[in-house]
């Protein structure tokens, strides 16, 4: 049984890796930190769980693995240590993601452990899959560009002057937090663009995609998921079985013959993604890719107990087979 420990367990992102870990049969999670509620029982903290797991102040180094949940910078302050002890983890933040010049320009911040971001590979499995194999440091995505990286995989020799994206996300992308602006009378029966000046997260769909994108994100009257809308022009035809044939062996990607829902995958780690030729209106070919995400599952902690199954040789749907959530 792998011994792991999870930084920030009182984070939606931590609570939804406890919850996925919990039915997981090759792990046990012995150890959990949280920031402001050390000392407590997690079971007082979070009323749904009912286990024996107490809420540390710091993680001790007798795990197999650690999963940070922390936000960036703050990540790789604490996980430093115990990468340099060689510790395997997965990051949920920013901090590895990125060569360094782009991170400290995108999150306008010191890197504090710039020598260990060569340590880390970028976690996304229908990408990388045998260089997580081989690596003990993995940098989980964020969630926007796990839904667009997957939509425009398959489509890496097409040429397209311009893609743009336009991507609704739920309330729980943005943590638990104590903002006016994200209270049920402030989200319900309402919908916001955020980040117009640049969303942090269009840097890295760039640099994992080697192509320019324009990313538009709205804040989305929902809990979860992630509805991703994106479309570019080309001179090229764009065989639409290449999706089939791309993702034929990535068991967590499911092409549609329609438009899919964000409770078609809420709570599992699926991606659904749906490809259209529009009506052409010009010399140049233009199309439409939707791509669905659960955030917290897909785009947070299930695709890093994905990326756990593969760095440790178990079989990669472990734990992570239940269907969506419905209704």
């Amino acid at each position: 049984m792998l011994k792991v420990g999870i930084i920030n367990i009182t984070g939606y992102a931590g609570i939804e890796l406890l919850r996925i870990l919990e039915n997981h049969p090759e792990v046990v999670i012995s150890e959990v930190t949280g920031r402001s509620q050390a000392g407590k029982p997690l079971k007082e903290v979070f009323t749904h769980y009912s286990g024996d797991l107490m809420i540390k102040e710091n993680l001790s180094e007798s795990v197999d693995l650690i999963f940070s949940a922390l936000p960036h910078k703050i990540s790789a302050s604490v996980l430093g240590q115990y990468v340099n002890n060689g510790i395997s983890s997965i990051d949920f933040s920013a901090d590895f993601r990125l060569p360094r010049n782009i991170y400290e320009t995108t999150y306008d911040v010191k890197h504090p452990y710039p020598t260990l971001i060569d340590k880390f590979v970028y976690g996304l499995p229908e990408k990388d899959k045998s260089a997580i194999k081989n690596k003990k440091f993995i940098a989980n995505p964020g969630c926007f560009p796990t839904s667009v990286i997957l939509a425009l995989l398959p489509l890496t020799d097409i040429k397209s002057e311009s893609i743009i994206i336009d991507a609704k996300t739920g309330i729980s992308g943005a943590g638990r937090s104590k903002k006016i602006d994200h209270s049920f009378s402030e989200i319900s029966d309402n919908m916001v663009a955020y980040s117009v000046n640049g969303h942090r997260h269009e840097p890295e769909i760039e640099h994992h995609l080697n192509k320019n994108v324009h990313l538009t994100t709205h804040l989305a009257p929902m809990i979860r998921g992630i509805y991703s809308t994106i479309y570019f022009q080309t001179n090229e035809k764009v065989d639409e079985k290449i999706f089939d044939e791309y993702y034929s062996d990535h068991p967590f990607v499911s092409i549609k013959t329609l438009p899919p829902k964000v409770k078609d995958v809420r709570g599992s780690n699926f991606c659904h993604i749906f490809i259209q030729k529009l009506p052409k209106k010009s010399d140049t070919n233009t199309y439409r890719i939707i791509s669905v995400i659960d955030n917290l599952v897909k785009g947070a902690a299930g695709q890093a107990v994905h990326n756990m199954n593969l760095m440790f040789d178990l079989e990669e749907t472990l734990g992570l087979n239940n269907i969506a959530l419905y209704p």
